[in-house]
């Protein structure tokens, strides 16, 4: 009891039987706390040993404890963070094959314009050819053998006929001298009623069945002879040209 402290003065002294009692009681609960049992043979341990123990053991559960938490926390944010970028990585591919696929959408689409473009512009071309074509046959031709010759040319051009200048030429030359008028009154066509008339000597029935329309109906006409002649030749032999004897 510290010194400083003092009962009242009114209360009593302690008897000597108190006194004992006292004793008593305080050394069986020092006593008390001093040992401890333990079943069995186990070894009988102090108060203050087990004090000491007690500590450490009570601390190390919740250290291990709040150790394994946040490594299940640093855990699961690195699966969330693989995740996220599983993600971006996925949505970054989409959007370049998105990309890819419009570009290849547009560059189909600018082929097929510029296509469709290209066969407009060839339309109008082939379509205004032929009037070109005729225009300048109707208007720059000589009245002779070479203007003759060429007139037919353009003509033959104009309805996909082969043959050639110098094909032509050589053909006429051998078969009338280059004379419109010629007829041939004694071959077999000539017995046979169908005498070969004008520069290429065509009968009359050849000169029908190929006549290009256009041309004269006459098979005296310069023009309307070698065109008519010509479209016979590519028939049969694939081209005036090909022609170096009677036909």
């Amino acid at each position: 009891m510290p010194a400083n402290f003092r009962f009242p003065r009114s209360s009593r002294d302690l008897t000597k039987t108190h006194k004992i009692a006292v004793a008593g009681v305080a050394a069986l609960g020092a006593a008390s706390l001093a040992f401890t049992a333990v079943p069995g043979q186990a070894q009988t341990t102090t108060t203050a040993d087990a004090v000491a123990a007690a500590p450490a053991q009570i601390a190390s559960a919740p250290a291990k404890q709040v150790k394994a938490s946040v490594t299940d926390q640093l855990a699961g944010a690195s699966v969330k963070i693989q995740q996220i970028d599983a993600k971006k990585q996925a949505a970054a591919k989409q959007k370049a094959q998105a990309a890819a696929k419009k570009a290849a959408a547009e560059a189909t689409a600018k082929r097929k314009a510029e296509a469709a473009r290209q066969a407009k512009q060839a339309a109008s071309r082939s379509a205004q050819r032929p009037q070109m074509q005729t225009v300048a046959a109707s208007t720059s031709y000589g009245n002779n053998l070479d203007g003759w010759i060429r007139q037919a040319l353009d003509i033959m051009k104009q309805h996909n006929i082969p043959g050639s200048y110098s094909g032509l030429h050589r053909n006429i030359m051998r078969e009338s001298s280059g004379n419109p008028m010629a007829i041939n009154n004694w071959d077999i066509n000539a017995i046979n009623g169908i005498p070969s008339k004008g520069l290429l000597q065509v009968i009359d029935p050849t000169f029908n069945t190929y006549h290009v329309p256009g041309t004269s109906k006459n098979i005296y006409d310069p023009v309307a002879n070698i065109t008519a002649a010509a479209n016979y030749a590519a028939h049969r032999y694939g081209s005036i040209d090909n022609v170096n004897s009677a036909y």
